[in-house]
């Protein structure tokens, strides 16, 4: 339990829920003893307002994003303030403002964290409307507590630099350590192996959030400030582990035949799953002393459980005699090369805990790392693509625009009392996909009750000021801790505190606890019933995009693999830039087909096909990393003809793929080159088999690398030819489909 409060208390949420209390805390507490309140809660607004958009990157990033952030706040208030008297203006100057900050998504997430605190700003502008001079002092008062909060961050991040990367490095090792251990089950007799799969398909989908906010920070911290001790010691254990999970996936046997094969020979199953097994609890114990900041201490020996595998085949052969084939050596060979390498990349992120210096680790690991994270620039043309029926942030602004309108016309004719808090709740809750709303709906409107009715019986009890202000910042902290991680609970928090400062405000408590249920209620209803109805984002629509850029991402990465092969030499910064867009877009995909689990019956018609083809694409991508991992680590042959050949095969149905999803009224003229890929194959099983011939012309270890090379090539060539014609009839029943339910 103890190490659990840490855990929580040390976390980047509950670090970024006491910024934002101190900052909004602070000026209220001293206007006040300077007889100011109105000041200081203004300031405590601006600080609340800005706060969302200090979102992990740089330091020079983090400062103009907060800055912007501030001076879009306190720009949205004064044109409120300055058109709400004259309704000819206003309202036309309400749906822009509505509009165009809603816009502002598309340059990513930062610019949708200042989307979102502009919107809070403007829907909050309404509870004190202002006139006069007050307007500027208003606005810049709201400018001031944002530079505040500005200064809280910096104060944080100067005390502890490297804590937030520490965490996040920490919860990249612990998700590492699952997916090993995930391995580790397929190897259990009877296992769930689509379950398992399932399981890893979701972590990679985490994964590749927090490998992107890492890149973010480190890899641009490095390049502005330069790269300290410290620094590299974070780039490698994140180099490693980058690594480590890429190895994971490229190495995915196919458990059905190896259980087929080795079930009657349970030693060879129980070595391996406990050797997965200790690389996972490694990597956990490596996380955990991260996480606490003590020193490691390695618990199992992870040389050993190889040396019992590497006996356990041995035991093998010597049990199955003349019965043992090549192909089962080979399978068992390559999973033992498969372990030995991920032991060595364990071995390396223990000697970067343990030692005091990693340069000679880190050396040549840091070119072109600067190529690996997302530049961020924001031209007008990506506003100016966007302004189409077929961009989802277009139709969310649209109907965020229609419903904030009919959410103030409704507070304005009906006698609410706070028509602001109906707009809040609407820009709180309304998220671009259905899901996600229908979600925040509930978890806002349990939160809400809840969080009102506990307030109102601790209200009952408690009448002492001081003690209702202690409790109101307690469950703001609570409150901004767990609404990134458990809205539901954030939530109930949030409500708690809203209320005790009202409770301190106003005598007639009751009431704001009435009215705050049922604007909340409104605002629900509006926005569940918009996402619903008014130009829905249902997932199935854009299904085909994030299948599209994942089937083009593993054509790209296979192309890379090819020319690599054909090519030799050093590996090139194109094809490490491949394999990342490669897994990063699979992950996408996997986020796509967990938004549409979350969406109506009736909107999951093409459920089966889409997780059809994101597993294909998994298994696909799996398969090329195998072939393209193989290739990196081992001397190979000259590529043959017939080899490119069935790469270039892969790759046309891959690229007939992607005209299937974009251009799917042409697909019925277009077709493949028609030859027998049989041939082909047939041809490099000749090669297999002339290498047998001519054992004696080489010695022993040099036939054992070739026969293992002709072995897993042409395993995963046959393999690659599989999925990728799997993946065209996919394509094409996913969009029979989803033309018949248009």
């Amino acid at each position: 339990m103890i190490s659990k409060v840490q855990k929580f208390t040390d976390s980047t949420y509950f670090t970024n829920a006491i910024k934002v209390t101190i900052a909004s805390v602070t000026p209220v507490l001293i206007f006040t003893y300077l007889g100011h309140f109105q000041m200081g809660f203004t300031m405590a607004l601006g600080a609340f307002f800005t706060y969302p958009s200090d979102i992990p990157s740089n330091l020079k990033h983090k400062i103009n994003g907060i800055l912007v952030t501030a001076l879009i706040i306190s720009g949205v208030s004064l044109l409120i303030n300055i058109s709400y008297p004259y309704p000819y203006i206003f309202y036309p100057l309400l749906i822009v403002l509505i509009f165009s900050l809603s816009m502002i998504s598309v340059y990513g997430q930062r610019a949708t964290m200042a989307s979102f605190s502009a919107l809070l700003a403007l829907s909050l502008a309404f509870a004190h409307i202002q006139t006069g001079w007050a307007i500027v002092t208003y606005t810049g008062l709201l400018f001031s507590g944002g530079i505040f909060y500005l200064l809280i961050s910096l104060l944080f991040h100067y005390v502890r630099p490297h804590r937030y990367v520490e965490l996040q490095l920490a919860q990249c090792i612990e998700l590492t350590s699952k997916y090993l251990k995930l391995r580790g089950d397929l190897w259990k007799l009877k296992s769930d192996r689509k379950e398992i799969t399932k399981k890893q398909l979701n972590l990679q989908v985490e994964l590749n959030v927090i490998h992107e906010n890492i890149r973010e920070v480190l890899v641009r911290n490095r390049a502005n400030t330069g790269s300290s001790n410290q620094n590299r010691k974070m780039l490698m254990t994140f180099i490693a582990l980058v690594e480590i999970m890429e190895l994971a996936i490229s190495n995915s046997f196919d458990h059905n035949k190896l259980h087929q094969k080795f079930d009657a020979h349970p030693a060879i199953l129980s070595n391996y799953k406990n050797l997965a097994y200790n690389l996972a609890k490694t990597l956990k114990q490596l996380g955990r002393a991260l996480e606490n900041s003590k020193p490691y201490q390695a618990q199992h020996d992870l040389l050993n459980d190889l040396y019992k595998f590497e006996l356990a085949i041995l035991e093998y052969e010597a049990q199955t005699g003349n019965e043992a084939s090549t192909e089962d050596v080979f399978m068992l060979t390559t999973m033992l090369h498969y372990a030995e390498k991920q032991v060595e990349k364990i071995k390396i992120l223990e000697r970067t805990f343990t030692s005091k210096s990693v340069i000679s680790d880190f050396k040549d690991k840091d070119r072109d790392l600067e190529k690996f994270i997302t530049p961020q620039y924001y031209p007008l043309e990506t506003l100016i693509e966007n302004f189409s029926f077929s961009s989802t942030v277009f139709r969310h602004s649209l109907r965020l625009t229609i419903t904030l309108l009919v959410g103030f016309i409704i507070g304005k004719i009906l006698p609410f009392q706070n028509t602001y808090w109906i707009i809040l709740t609407i820009v709180v809750i309304m998220r671009q996909g259905y899901g996600l709303t229908r979600q925040r709906t509930y978890h806002r409107i349990f939160g809400t009750f809840l969080g009102g009715i506990i307030a109102f019986g601790l209200l009952s009890f408690i009448h002492q000021p001081q003690v209702i202000g202690g409790l109101a910042v307690v469950a703001m902290i609570m409150g901004f801790s767990f609404t990134p991680t458990n809205y539901k609970i954030g939530a109930t928090f949030i409500t708690i505190y809203v209320i005790f400062v009202y409770g301190i405000l106003t005598p007639n408590i009751e009431d704001v606890i009435q009215y705050r249920v049922l604007d909340t209620l409104v605002g629900a209803l509006l926005s569940f019933l918009a996402n619903s109805f008014i130009w829905p984002s249902w997932e199935f629509l854009n299904v085909p995009v994030y299948l599209e850029k994942s089937i083009l991402a593993n054509r790209n990465y296979l192309k890379e693999i090819s020319l690599f092969y054909n090519k030799k030499g050093e590996v090139p910064s194109s094809y490490r830039l491949a394999r990342k867009h490669a897994f990063v877009e699979i992950g996408n995909l996997m986020a796509s087909f967990q938004r549409m689990v979350q969406e109506p019956k009736s909107k999951q018609n093409q459920l089966p096909q889409v997780y059809k083809l994101t597993v294909l694409n998994h298994t696909l991508l799996s398969s090329a990393a195998s072939l393209g991992t193989y290739i990196q680590s081992h001397k190979t042959t000259e590529a043959s003809e017939a080899f490119n050949a069935v790469v270039n095969r892969v790759i046309q149905n891959l690229d007939y793929s992607i005209v299937i999803l974009t251009h799917n009224e042409e697909t019925t003229v277009m077709q493949l080159p028609n030859e027998d890929i049989s041939k082909r194959f047939t041809e490099l099983k000749n090669i297999r088999a002339n290498e047998l011939k001519n054992r004696s012309e080489i010695n022993e270890e040099e036939f054992q690398l070739k026969m293992q090379e002709a072995h897993l090539i042409i395993e995963q060539l046959i393999w690659l030819n599989n999925l990728s014609e799997n993946i065209v009839k996919s394509t094409q029943l996913l969009m029979t489909i989803k033309k018949e339910a248009l």
